[in-house]
């Protein structure tokens, strides 16, 4: 089995971690820990026209942060047996997520949900929400630490 885990640091992330190691067999899983680094839009007249020249050094050291992200995930996996790989992309999460998944050729998608309700999930999205919509393969969404 092949899983797609997408971090992003939060708490959520981390029980995305637990929940892989809770319910996979190490024997029977190959896990790609993915960290997307989204880039700020650009705005024109009040819309959205494109990623622009965001300075280099701030996208730069973000990219670090989520090397160091994804590095600690992928320690805690392989010290639990588990055969992984890393990848940090840069652009918009929801589509990056769910085209990472099907040129892997994912079978599993774990995420964590912030959560978010209400306007502020209009104004923040919800990757997990477009994630499980578009996959093209299974997603699980997790919500709350696994249970012991």
């Amino acid at each position: 089995m092949k899983i797609l885990l997408a971090i992003d640091g939060s708490k959520f992330s981390e029980w995305a971690v637990q929940a892989v190691m809770a319910q996979t067999k190490p024997n029977h899983a190959d896990v790609r820990v993915l960290h997307v680094v989204e880039p700020i839009p650009e705005y024109a007249d009040g819309l959205a026209w494109g990623y622009g020249l965001q300075s280099a050094g701030v996208l730069e050291e973000e990219s670090e942060q989520a090397q160091g992200l994804v590095a600690k995930a992928a320690r805690e996996l392989r010290d639990a047996g588990f055969q992984v790989e890393t990848a940090v992309e840069v652009g918009d999460a929801k589509a990056v997520i769910v085209d990472a998944a099907a040129n892997w050729r994912a079978d599993l998608i774990v995420l964590g949900s912030h959560g978010r309700k209400g306007l502020e999930r209009f104004l923040m999205g919800s990757v997990s929400e477009a994630v499980a919509r578009h996959a093209p393969c299974s997603v699980q969404i997790v919500r709350s630490p696994p249970r012991a």
